[in-house]
């Protein structure tokens, strides 16, 4: 059954990158904060689930004991939410997914462990492709400030700003990742954590974290719905809806895939990115420049190196 549960989190997690560009609207300032009501009204509704109906003993400590990890992770995919309103899925989504280039990072400057000699080829071509995309984003910006009167395309609008959305849902989310290494691998279970076996642990830690995006989603509605008036509509808003679906559905199997056979399934899910690259360019029509292929190939070998070095 782990197999099946990590196909379906690949095509869950980039099927909801391909939808969550489908439902940004560039001209809308609030798109960002209408995503994360959506994931957090399917998260909050699955997690309820989970708790009264699906059964699972979930003690509310564990809500407060998670949150920092949450925070992070929430906060990351916020940054890649406002992302999206500016440049392509085939650019944002592998400089998203190479957070486990700065995980490595950090666990090398901060924790003083090895880095494998595989792992700094991954951080060099990850860390090169992110600064060459950054650059060409520059060039090309430059480039249409001479050329007058030319219309472009403002949902593909592009500029130094569009890389800095990713490469702070990189940095966030790597940070998100780092401690939950450490609250797992440094701190005792029974000081941060209550009512979690070895075999739930997964599934709590997820419940908080699904019960943390819930309450990102009230404030988020809150925010949209009260103080800024705006509305929110079938026409305009449905594909951010499908997209909180495929999430939550991706971040459930998640959990299964790994607590089936994380050393195979790990690296697999890894790659999901790939395949955002690949409806990017089915559904959306996404083109770029041979140059960018170029670096987002160098993107996705160092992001599959990593995925190798977990296996």
């Amino acid at each position: 059954m782990w197999f099946l549960f990590t196909i379906c989190t690949i095509l869950m997690w980039s099927g909801s990158d391909l939808f969550s560009k489908m439902g940004t609207q560039p001209s809308d300032k609030l798109s960002h904060f209408k995503m994360l009501m959506a994931v957090g009204f399917v998260m909050g509704v699955h997690a309820i689930w989970q708790i009264t109906i699906g059964g699972v003993d979930y003690q509310w400590f564990n809500f407060i004991a998670y949150l920092p990890v949450s925070a992070m992770y929430i906060i990351s995919m916020m940054f890649g939410y406002m992302g999206l309103r500016y440049i392509e899925l085939s650019i944002s989504s592998p400089i998203c997914n190479s957070s486990g280039a700065m995980v490595a990072l950090m666990c090398f400057v901060l924790l003083k462990q090895t880095m494998p000699p595989l792992a700094l080829v991954a951080v060099i071509l990850i860390s090169a492709g992110i600064f060459l995309l950054a650059l060409f984003e520059k060039m090309d910006m430059d480039k249409a400030k001479k050329l007058a009167g030319e219309v472009t395309d403002k949902k593909y609008e592009r500029s130094v700003l569009a890389i800095v959305f990713p490469v702070l849902y990189l940095i966030i989310d790597a940070m998100g990742t780092f401690l939950d290494g450490l609250y797992f691998d440094f701190a005792m279970p029974e000081i941060f954590y209550t009512g979690i076996t070895e075999e739930t642990v997964e599934v709590v830690c997820n419940i908080s974290y699904e019960l943390t995006f819930m309450v990102v989603g009230i404030v988020s509605a809150i925010y949209v719905l009260g103080v800024k008036k705006d509305k929110i509509t079938l026409k305009n808003d449905k594909f951010k809806g499908i997209a909180a679906i495929f999430e939550t559905i991706g971040q459930f199997t998640y959990v299964f895939a790994l607590s089936g056979n994380a050393i195979v399934a790990a690296p697999a899910i890894g790659s999901y990115t790939v395949f955002s690259v690949i409806w990017s360019h089915i559904f959306l029509k996404e083109k770029l420049q041979k140059k960018q292929y170029f670096v987002i190939g160098m993107v996705l070998i160092g992001v599959i190196l990593l995925a190798i070095l977990d296996m």
